[in-house]
């Protein structure tokens, strides 16, 4: 059913009538046989790109739209509504040019971040690794210094995309930069703009997941990649905090992807429950049914609440940190609940493809995990809400 949306201008309510035509057109159609496929949806991001909405939230000036965060985040959740792996690569994208960017040099943002948003090329983010995904300081691919620039080495995990992006904003260990001594190897970490033209560079075979499936996870190879110095984003060994921050932006844009996954499953189960007819009557008039409906609706517009809030905080430029991991917590949470529920609704249907609620279900699982897990999460609250107190205890 359609969102009854609070859009603060009317090009924002233009810009999202334009992302529903564009997914009911080019993305609903394809969604449930390219998941069945295990098939990468490239042609759409292009043609996602070729509308513009590929670079929503960045500056005119550098070819963006200039879209608050708040617009961007509903659009996601529209893409989302229709393919929650599309919606997912639009916020990997955003997630991979936020470096270049926030911290990137002049020269960068001029030679490299206008290609990047402007709707032609994909991105990645390489931050995790294998035996590091919750610690990314535990992380051991490296960066050497080299006459020229620096050798990249190692192994980088669980990377969307990875194969299939044009370009990758990578996290690597790096000679130990200032205050580094004793502080668990995270002011070493330094952040580089790599491609895949990059002697070196490699992608390993793509994983086998439970959902998501029309997204492309890979591991990426670095075998001694030369690293023009050039590509070195930010200063050296302060590659941890650009990653931080990039994630504080990446988890809103995985809440908007929760909530418009929760949505389609919620209008699946609402159908079913208008046309089912159990005892006489339809299921959403028995009182078991519609209360798990009701909840469902509940969860839904909460979570999207939630996130809205992050993201106007983020848009009027107060800190926002807590709120995006509150927002990823309860939209994540949320999701995996609502799908679970939609699934009961449908009662045996639902456990088969005839109708999408099981893929539904099977794709809201990663959300709790991906972006920093749910559990990773509720430390990051608990750890803002003992900073915050701390000034007001003293």
């Amino acid at each position: 059913m359609p969102v009854d949306r609070e859009l603060p201008t009317p090009e924002a309510a233009d810009l999202l009538a334009l992302t529903r035509e564009i997914a009911d057109a080019e993305l609903a159609p394809r969604a449930a046989r390219y998941e069945r496929e295990e098939r990468f949806p490239r042609e759409v991001f292009r043609t996602l790109g070729d509308a513009g909405l590929l670079g929503l939230p960045f500056g005119e000036d550098v070819g963006g739209g200039g879209q608050p965060h708040e617009v961007y985040l509903q659009v996601v959740e529209e893409l989302a509504a229709r393919w929650a792996s599309v919606a997912l690569g639009v916020s990997v994208h955003t997630l991979s040019c936020f470096p270049v960017d926030r911290f990137g040099s002049d020269a960068q943002r001029r030679d490299l971040l206008p290609e990047m948003v402007g709707g032609r090329l994909l991105g990645a983010y390489c931050l995790s690794e294998a035996h590091a995904g919750s610690d990314p300081g535990a992380m051991r691919a490296t960066a050497r210094a080299a006459d020229d620039g620096w050798v990249a080495a190692g192994e980088k995990a669980w990377v969307t995309h990875g194969g299939q992006a044009d370009f990758y904003a990578t996290f690597l260990r790096t000679p130990a930069g200032p205050g580094a001594a004793g502080d668990g190897g995270r002011n070493d970490i330094s952040c580089f703009h790599l491609t895949p033209d990059l002697p070196g560079f490699s992608a390993a075979r793509p994983e086998e997941k439970m959902g998501m499936t029309g997204s492309t996870t890979a591991a990426i190879r670095l075998d001694d990649v030369p690293v023009p110095a050039d590509r070195l984003v930010g200063e050296p060994g302060r590659g941890l905090g650009i990653a931080l921050a990039a994630l504080d932006s990446g988890r809103l844009g995985v809440s908007a992807v929760a909530v418009g996954l929760a949505q389609s499953a919620l209008d699946v189960a609402v159908a079913y429950a208008l046309e089912r007819e159990a005892f006489g009557k339809r299921i959403v008039d028995h009182q078991g049914v519609a209360f798990l409906l009701a909840d469902m609706a509940a969860a839904v517009e909460s979570a999207r609440a939630t996130y809205l809030v992050a993201a106007r905080r983020k848009d009027a430029g107060k800190p926002y940190a807590r709120q995006a991991s509150i927002a990823k917590l309860v939209a994540t949470d949320a999701a995996m609940a609502v799908t679970t529920d939609a699934v009961q609704v449908l009662g045996g249907a639902g456990y088969t493809r005839d109708h999408p609620a099981e893929r539904y279900m099977r794709e809201a699982k990663v959300m709790q995990i991906f972006e920093g897990t749910n559990q990773i999460q509720r430390m990051v609250i608990g750890r803002h809400l003992a900073q915050e107190a701390a000034p007001a205890a003293g």
